[in-house]
């Protein structure tokens, strides 16, 4: 009997891949778990493996493809025999628009392609940084810079070209949506969406990874009706216990310690006393989950990626700390799985020391809330000093919650947040 081998998932908001090299043909023994072909995506570069011992019967997606998740990729028997000495025949050819199957043809993700066609530069002339030698869209800026393609590709040529004429007037709506009063967004989008470029604009293909997280954002935003609210929190106790523990941690773990493991520390513990904010909406119902697996917003080169913390509320401080800077470390080393990037129930996102005061981010669906770090700043705050006010100077950080008002009412979700600023001013933390 075989057995199809299909494209897992490779991480939240990703829904395809592209096959970048096998590592076995047709007629070859294989064995469970043995790797059978590199998958590469925006997000993460993947060895698929066998889902079963047998003989690849099949190869069902060529080299240079790009297949959505789910698809199959290829067919292993486990009662064929293997035919090592016969000659691997061809897999089946590339999909419309895909780079051809050939052993000779360069190895290059998505976005390096799409930086190759809008430079004009043959990707068999760059060298490639990537993993295996894969060529990433760095590579191909670089390439282009030092051959002065940039000034010839289609991007350069559209902005230096005349101003084209005004669009043509959009067509009169569909009946149907105009009688219904419903959103037309074809409709919208010739109205509202259309820019005429003018001198001087310069033209940027969005990458398939923007692209991705655009859509992602768009269907949230569609989906769920965001809600915020923000709390403004006293660090000082945060940044006494970090600084009397700094040294010896350091010692102690390798890594220094940050403030972002205490406030996903409080966080994991709110979330215990608010379920419903570790909770998805399914079809007519709440699904409220038992495991706490905290995702981690981390920008990286490639964009924004959230890697996971599983099991969050089992980690020490310390434990968390560890996890946070490991995600961290293989994010901007472009060493996270897929499973780093899956399963997730809650997010932190944490812009760094440039946060500004805050912002609410976009919910990360199909979680129910998103909780964004704001700057720690030092700011004179009124305190109540022997019976009487005075203004002192604090480290004040806003926390901004954004939570998504089908599943989380007004009253849990300012609880929640009202409870991460008490643990974090009460700064009772075991190192």
């Amino acid at each position: 009997m075989s057995v199809d081998v299909v494209l897992p998932e490779l991480g939240e908001s990703v829904v395809e891949g592209t096959v970048a090299r096998w590592l076995v043909k047709e007629g070859d023994r294989v064995e469970i778990d043995q790797p059978l072909v590199e998958v590469t995506t925006d997000k993460v570069d993947a060895e698929i493996p066998a889902p079963e011992s047998g003989v690849v019967v099949a190869i069902l997606a060529a080299e240079g493809e790009t297949i959505a998740v789910g698809a199959a990729i290829a067919r292993i028997d486990a009662a064929a025999a293997a035919d090592a000495g016969a000659p691997a025949p061809a897999p089946a050819p590339p999909a419309t628009g895909a780079a051809p199957a050939a052993s000779a043809a360069p190895r290059a993700t998505p976005a390096a392609k799409h930086a190759a066609a809008d430079a004009g530069v043959d990707l068999g002339s760059v060298a490639g940084s990537g993993v295996s030698g894969r060529i990433m869209k760095e590579d191909v800026t670089s390439a282009a810079q030092a051959v002065g393609a940039v000034a010839g590709s289609p991007a350069a040529a559209a902005a230096a070209s005349p101003v084209p004429p005004e669009p043509t007037p959009a067509p009169a709506p569909r009946a149907s949506a105009r009688a219904s009063g419903g959103f037309d967004e074809d409709r919208a989008r010739q109205q509202f969406g259309r820019y005429t470029l003018q001198e001087g604009d310069r033209v940027e293909p969005m990458s398939p990874l923007r692209r991705i997280v655009a859509d992602h954002m768009v269907y949230s935003k569609r989906t769920a009706p965001h809600v915020g609210t923000v709390t403004e929190i006293d660090m000082g106790g945060i940044v006494e216990v970090r600084a009397r523990h700094k040294q010896s941690f350091r010692q102690d773990h390798g890594f220094g310690l940050t403030y972002l493991p205490f406030i996903v520390d409080a966080t994991v513990r709110a979330l215990r006393e608010f379920p419903v904010l570790n909770s998805s909406v399914v079809d007519d119902a709440i699904v409220i989950k038992r495991d706490i697996h905290m995702g981690i917003a981390v920008e990286t080169e490639k964009g924004l990626v959230v890697p996971v913390v599983r099991h969050a509320d089992r980690l020490s401080l310390a434990g968390l700390a560890a996890a946070v800077e490991d995600l961290s470390a293989r994010a901007r080393n472009k060493k996270l799985s897929a499973d780093d990037l899956k399963g997730g129930t809650f997010t932190i996102s944490n812009p760094g020391r440039q946060g500004n005061l805050y912002g609410f981010a976009i919910i990360n669906q199909p979680q129910v809330g998103i909780l964004r770090m704001g700057e720690m700043v030092k700011r004179p705050v009124v305190r109540e000093l022997e019976g009487s006010d005075a203004i002192v100077i604090r480290p004040m950080m806003h926390l901004a919650l954004s939570y998504d008002h089908r599943a989380v009412d007004g009253a849990p979700a300012n609880g929640f947040l009202y409870r991460i600023r008490e643990l974090l001013e009460e700064a009772e933390f075991d190192l």
